[in-house]
């Protein structure tokens, strides 16, 4: 059992207050995550931007009683808490699960690589959960943070553990091998271009490597030179060094020369391959259903280490046949009856469990949250125990409705029945659920499906779904929050972020953006009209909201609805303090935009005086911030000019808050300004289209991840002859035998018809096809004369990872702003979290 005073001493901080001595089960790292708040200890961890000891007093409230902290509390304020305190809460949390991990005496099985972590640790659960009780990483779990909640989760009833872990910069990796420590060792491959944070590829390697010190045997492909080269030094220099006993084993496979897993071919027929192998001088093969090359080679890691487990040959044989795909995200679709629809129906465990609940509790937009939740099949617990667990999570995460299917989940059913204010019913199986499926009994709710595979919880999703247009956003919420970081990372601890989701988000979408900005505490929203505030508050966004363009026939919205409008004028100040009098309210928030030279909007400094007049002792309104916008803070021709307006906004904005007498938020810098002009930043900055992924600087680029994947598919795909021609006006004419793909979008959905006739291409099958003849409204012709086997429904990428928006933008003669909020309303966005 731990406690208090046993953590303490593996951690050797110093015990600064003990009123009890609770068992800890559970180690909360983030306040807004509270499940068991009795068994719980909280580690706030520190940042450049966040200190998360500001939540102690919400968590203790919350009955939280236990605390590794940094920084001494006022232990009057807490006398029920046990209080630890230590040099380095993150290095607390690091030694802490450490030691933990030295309690279990099991295989463990470690994996780290470029591509493949989280596929190969997922088909090694499926291949291997009637054999062990295995605890592995939730999701992709392998970061600093990731991987001790990973490895927290070991308890005494598992007898298998796999971990995947990675690293962003040097050093990272000697923490994550003390608290991982495998014994089994799979490296699944190396990128050919380095990561930033390395010097170059080798670094990266030998960097990896480090997770293998003391493992006793290494798994991984030879046919990676640079790879191959870096694990026989590591070997000779670490290996037996770390490993008396006869160092660390290598298990080497190939599909190019000797190796102890030689593999001989691989036949690919229709949508399986056929792996044949040549290992301890027996031919051995497996059929695998997939023919992508990333697959093939998750699937020989497998297959080497289940031979290492004495796996027998006939059962590899028949479960790696029946592998299935693996859900790398959540997923967030429009449903039936205005619902809102979470897929994550690929597994049912109590870890993922967790993180689908939080990413449905980040869901305001409907006033239900219901879960439909499969048997839990392999937790090491009696079903009692276990899902009077589930049940306690339904009650802390306020489930408003659960839908159980499965006989362990309607046996237990008695633990939801008594969750007040929990409407629960159960079924049997799936079958029996469809069969009494009505589309009537679900209206206005957040839905999360939550099943093991062998449920088949994707055929509920068909029945919950809107039917969508095959040609769809795909909206990457991870990388959302990743943009959000590393801009936050580049600014002052003080200085305030605000959020521009006007325009739909960039095209991005509402609600789905705004839910996740006021989750990750995001200080500020703005949008361009005060309609779409209105929309977010209806949605369930209570942070603040600052409108950009209000309209005199917007105020009482306005006012209604809390939102806080821009004034750029004498006139529209009078008219909404007129309005704010009538309305018989005080103090109401407002922001004054100054123009500096945009010549747009906003008061020149000849208005200040009269302006600072208006405004001073006004009972009816409160200058919440004064702002100004920037004309070309990412070109560097015009730095001059930014520098130009920069300080006129000092000396307008200075003389207006003496005037007033009140500190008020002042702010100038958009997205490009963030990175090259910090001095600029000041209270509060505007983050808009970097959020979503694009920045004109290069440096600030690298660090980015797309957040938007426009897709669609083939409709179509036509055989010409010499001279044919496609599309209207004959613009286009093929010049001998040619084979086009008539694909499902057009401008209609925003895809400009300057890209006609080659100027635009689309990515099939991995290579870039050029538009044929002219763009129509719903639908685009692309040569695919170049491109093998093409056939009706192949998916087309219009813009994404591979093809950026910025090179479409480039094509189009335009900027990503155009393309981005361009993309028409009849695209069904699909929002999802990795």
């Amino acid at each position: 059992m731990y406690n208090a005073e046993s953590i303490s001493k593996v951690l050797k901080g110093e015990l600064l207050q003990q009123t009890g001595n609770p068992e800890i089960e559970h180690v909360l790292l983030d306040s807004r995550k509270v499940i068991y708040p009795a068994t719980s200890v909280f580690i706030p961890l520190v940042s450049q931007r966040r200190n998360a000891h500001q939540y102690i007093k919400e968590l203790y409230e919350k009955g939280v009683s236990n605390f590794i902290v940094s920084e001494a509390p006022e232990l009057a304020q807490y006398p029920a808490a046990n209080f630890i305190l230590v040099k380095d809460t993150m290095s607390a949390l690091h030694s802490l699960v450490a030691w933990h991990r030295q309690q279990f005496h099991i295989p463990v099985i470690g994996i780290t690589g470029s591509n493949g972590k989280t596929i190969v640790k997922e088909w090694l659960y499926q291949l291997l959960e009637k054999d062990y009780n295995i605890v592995r990483s939730p999701k992709s779990y392998n970061s600093q943070i990731g991987v001790p909640l990973s490895v927290w989760q070991m308890k005494p009833e598992h007898q298998l553990a796999i971990f995947e872990a990675g690293i962003s910069q040097p050093g990272e990796m000697e923490h994550l091998e003390k608290i991982i420590r495998p014994t089994i060792g799979i490296f699944t491959n190396i990128g050919e271009a380095h990561n930033e944070g390395f010097l170059n590829i080798r670094q990266k390697i030998n960097e990896k490597l480090v997770l293998f010190s003391k493992s006793e045997i290494l798994i991984y492909c030879k046919d990676y030179p640079v790879l191959n080269e870096c694990v026989l030094q590591f070997n000779s220099l670490v290996g037996k060094k770390e490993n008396q006993e006869g160092g660390l084993q290598l298990c080497t496979w190939s599909r190019k020369t000797e190796a102890d897993f030689r593999v001989m071919s691989v036949e690919k027929t229709g949508t399986h391959s056929r792996i044949e192998a040549l290992h301890k001088n027996e031919t051995l093969s497996i059929t695998i259903p997939f023919v992508d090359e990333g697959s093939i080679e998750n699937a020989i890691h497998c297959w080497v280490l289940m031979l290492h487990l004495k796996i027998p040959q006939e059962v590899i044989q028949q479960r790696m046949d029946q592998l299935g795909n693996i859900a790398m995200r959540l997923e967030l679709k429009q449903g039936i009856n205005n619902c809102s629809v979470i897929n994550d129906s690929y597994n049912s465990d109590l870890g993922s469990l967790n993180i689908a609940l939080d990413f449905l509790q980040q869901q305001q937009q409907h006033p239900t949250r219901t879960v439909i939740l499969s048997d839990i099949l392999q937790s090491g617990k009696s079903d009692a125990s276990l899902y009077e667990e589930v049940a306690s999570l339904m009650r802390q995460k306020k489930i408003d409705k659960l839908i159980g299917i499965g006989k362990n989940i309607f046996r237990e059913k008695k633990c939801f029945q008594q969750v007040e204010g929990l409407k629960s019913s159960f079924f049997l199986t799936t079958e029996e659920f469809i069969q009494q499926f009505n589309q009537q009994d679900f209206q206005h709710e957040t839905i999360l499906l939550k099943g093991a595979r062998v449920f088949e919880f994707e055929r509920i999703g068909k029945l919950l779904e809107q039917k969508v247009h095959q040609t769809i956003l795909e909206i990457n919420l991870s990388s959302v929050a990743h943009n959000i970081r590393q801009y936050q990372a580049l600014l002052k601890p003080t200085t305030k972020l605000m959020a521009m989701v006007k325009a739909f988000s960039y095209g991005s979408g509402s609600f789905e953006i705004a839910n996740l900005l006021q989750f990750h505490g995001v200080d500020y929203l703005a949008v361009a009209y005060a309609d779409e505030g209105v929309e977010l508050r209806r949605t369930g966004i209570t942070m603040p909201i600052m409108v950009m363009n209000p309209e005199p026939s917007s105020f009482d919205a306005i006012l209604q609805w809390n939102l806080e409008p821009e004034i750029y004028s004498l006139h529209l100040l009078q008219q909404f303090e007129e309005e704010v009098q009538i309305a018989g309210k005080t103090g109401f928030p407002v922001h004054i935009k100054l123009d500096t030279g945009m010549h747009r909007l906003g008061f020149e400094k000849k208005d200040i005086p009269e302006l600072a007049a208006m405004l001073t002792d006004n009972n009816y309104l409160t200058v919440k911030s004064m702002f100004s916008h920037l004309a070309g803070s990412e070109d560097p021709e015009l730095d001059e000019l930014t520098r130009q307006q920069g300080k006129l906004f000092y000396e307008m904005s200075y003389e207006l808050q003496k005037a007033l007498g009140y500190a008020v938020i002042r702010h100038i810098s958009n997205s490009a300004a963030i990175l090259r002009h910090p001095d600029l930043q000041l209270d509060m900055v505007r983050l808009g289209i970097g959020m979503y992924g694009v920045d004109s600087s290069e440096e600030m680029q690298a660090q980015l991840k797309p957040v938007s994947t426009l897709k669609t598919t083939v409709s179509q795909v036509k055989h010409l002859n010499d001279g044919d021609f496609v599309g209207y006006g004959a613009k286009w004419r093929a010049k001998g035998p040619a084979i086009t793909a008539t694909v499902r979008i057009g401008y209609a959905d925003g895809y400009p018809r300057r890209l006609s006739n080659g100027v635009g291409k689309m990515l099939v099958r991995g290579q870039l096809a050029p538009v044929a003849g002219v763009v129509a409204m719903d639908m685009v012709m692309l040569d695919v004369t170049h491109i093998p086997d093409i056939t009706e429904g192949d998916e087309v990428i219009v813009f994404g990872e591979s093809l950026p928006v910025q090179q479409l933008a480039a094509w189009a003669g335009t900027i990503p702003y155009e393309i981005l909020t361009g993309i028409s309303q009849r695209v069904k966005r699909v929002y999802f979290q990795e």
